[in-house]
């Protein structure tokens, strides 16, 4: 690639280490340059080149440095978003968006006067098990839509090592963590609904931040539900959708992420590739006939986020994650808090 972008990440817990570092590294068409690390050294023992910064601004007054990751603490996001942007840098920033629609605003605006790219990691569009739910759906293969459900679901009574997600700040909890999956893939799926309801609970003994969600987003004809709890044993099918001429069952079965944990590197080979017995189940009427079948799931590969981020910056290529999408997912947050809190459904 004629351009390298020089690539700076905030912060080296999970997120840098699983989700952004070896697809940096991985990719000719970025260098990952710099980091920051307060007190571990774990960033240089795995990338010997990288400079190694104890604070966000240090790093950020790095003038090589074209692209920032944010992936703090989510209530620094607009801090640190706003800090990136003002310093002239392109910026990736990690799911939930913000914690507010007025800040979601503010940093759109400012990325668009400043002519900066402003982009969400929303790399659950790129995971296996979604590609074949979009697909089908796109492929007309259940008719009109009538009914789907969406679990994110775990089953961990113990609190998260990572303290502060399990503190009562601003944007923590199951909503703004694994919520923001669920409602992003609703939105890419179905659009933008008419109103929401929601039901959201703690119900681990320890926890001070919400563990369970449930959320019906209406559409004219159609109603999806999204749910997830952190005290489930014996999950459901993540998706299962249901239009007017047939179904369709899907695991979540993604497997990047435990490829990544095991160290391997996004160019290894049968990256992301599902397993047969993940395989989802049609049950529909394709030519006047029944079809009842396991349908080959595509690989997965949050590569193609990345790539999308390089052609926006190189050659001004579409954004891969637009915020605007990413403001969308805050707004419904922001409405099923306020349902579950009234009881009633809120319209958008």
């Amino acid at each position: 690639m004629s351009k390298v972008i020089k690539t700076g990440i905030c912060s080296f817990g999970m997120s840098g280490q699983i989700f952004h570092a070896p697809f940096i590294y991985v990719n000719p068409g970025f260098e990952f340059t710099a980091v920051v690390e307060r007190s571990k050294d774990l960033a240089r023992q795995r990338y010997p080149n990288v400079k190694v910064y104890t604070s966000v601004p240090d790093m950020l007054a790095d003038k090589e440095l074209e692209l920032i990751v944010v992936n703090t603490p989510n209530y620094t996001h607009f801090e640190y978003v706003k800090a990136a942007l003002e310093a002239g840098k392109n910026v990736i920033v990690e799911k939930p968006f913000t914690v507010t629609t007025a800040e979601a605003e503010a940093l759109i605006a400012l990325a668009k006067e400043k002519k900066l790219l402003l982009s969400v990691y929303h790399n659950r569009r790129y995971d296996s098990d979604f590609k074949i739910v979009r697909k089908v759906l796109n492929d007309g293969l259940l008719g009109d839509v009538l009914e789907a459900e969406i679990h994110y679901d775990r089953f961990k009574e113990e609190l998260s090592y990572k303290k502060h997600k399990e503190v009562a700040n601003p944007g923590t909890g199951s909503l703004y963590d694994l919520g923001s999956h669920l409602i992003d893939q609703a939105l890419q799926l179905f659009g933008f609904p008419t109103s929401v309801w929601a039901d959201i609970r703690i119900i681990r003994k320890d926890s001070v931040v919400d563990d369970y969600f449930e959320l019906v987003l209406f559409y004219d004809t159609l109603r999806v539900r999204l749910k997830c709890s952190y005290l489930i044993r014996e999950a459901l099918p993540s998706y299962q959708i249901h239009g007017r001429i047939g179904s369709f069952i899907k695991t979540k079965s993604d497997i990047q992420e435990a490829q990544l944990q095991r160290g391997l590197l996004p160019n290894s080979p049968d990256w992301g590739a599902e397993a047969p017995h993940e395989w989802g189940l049609l049950h529909t009427t394709i030519d006047g006939k029944t079809v009842k079948q396991y349908l080959p799931g595509t690989s997965g590969n949050y590569m193609d986020y990345y790539q999308g981020i390089y052609e926006a910056i190189a050659n001004n290529a579409p954004n891969p994650v637009d915020p605007k999408d990413a403001e969308n997912v805050i707004r419904i947050i922001e409405a099923a808090f306020q349902s579950s809190k009234e009881g009633r459904v809120i319209s958008l």
